[in-house]
């Protein structure tokens, strides 16, 4: 195993969306303790309820980084910096999906007029802001389209309020449906995905612009791009079911930040 990078001795505040691992300790206990042994300092993990808590921690200075989402990024483009982007499926790219029940008999979003929709969070990409450009194409807001939509603070909950009946349809993370479905096929079975979005730029790992060049941020950008030669590592990244982090630039996010232009232009 490579020994640790060096650094100074100051601590490393990462922080975490809630995003469907967030319940597994001993996931978070392996990431947690990879990234202490890789940087040789102290990590201590930060999670909130909602992203906009964890952005501002971020955007604040009080975090050294945070696994954030793509819609925050942009949205705060002049005041975050890129410290590596999670690849899935060989890319660092994933999709939005719009789901519902296994039985509906639906063929696109215009299918859906009058649901009651379950969104993850309203700073989240693919569990908010994907439905929510599809919408403004057509000149709609939510409120309007949807005969009621709820924020579920959780990937994993927005599936689970479409399985049960909770909600008619969903705006969900296409890579924690894909796998919720490895670990509780019983629970995805009872939704069908409606629509995919195109490949837009995987939720990434961002910290202040200007600590971006800091021994702890350094650090830690060298501790997750190697992330995949190191054996805990490897471990923590298949059970994210990730290839490994990458050192992607910021024009990933442009189609995020495209749709984030258009809901802005619908006022």
């Amino acid at each position: 195993m490579a020994g640790p990078v060096q650094a100074a001795t100051r601590g490393i505040k990462f922080g975490l969306t809630p995003v469907f691992l967030s319940n597994d300790l001993e996931l978070l206990d392996q990431l947690r303790t990879f990234l202490a042994r890789r940087t040789g300092l102290e990590v201590v993990l930060v999670q909130r309820r909602t992203y906009e808590e964890i952005t501002s921690l971020l955007i604040s200075g009080q975090l050294t980084a945070a696994w954030i989402c793509g819609y925050p990024f942009v949205s705060y483009r002049e005041e975050l910096a890129l410290v590596a982007v999670p690849v899935w499926r060989g890319q660092p790219l994933y999709r939005s999906y719009l789901i519902v029940d296994a039985d509906r008999h639906a063929s696109s979003l215009d299918d859906l007029k009058g649901d009651v929709h379950a969104f993850s969070d309203p700073n989240s990409n693919s569990g908010y802001l994907v439905t929510r450009a599809a919408l403004a194409k057509r000149q709609w807001r939510p409120e309007e389209f949807f005969r009621h939509s709820f924020f579920t603070y959780g990937h994993r909950n927005v599936v689970r309020a479409v399985a049960s009946g909770l909600a008619q349809s969903g705006s969900v993370d296409g890579y924690v449906w894909e796998v919720i479905s490895e670990i509780e096929p019983e629970l995805t079975g009872r939704t069908r995905v409606l629509e995919r979005s195109e490949l837009l730029g995987f939720p990434p790992v961002a910290c202040p612009r200007r600590s971006q060049d800091t021994p702890e941020t350094l650090a830690l950008k060298r501790a997750l791009l190697d992330m995949n030669s190191d054996p805990l590592g490897t471990e923590v990244l298949k059970e994210l079911r990730l290839d490994g982090f990458s050192d992607a630039k910021p024009s990933v996010f442009d189609g995020i930040a495209a749709k984030l232009a258009l809901v802005r232009s619908l006022g």
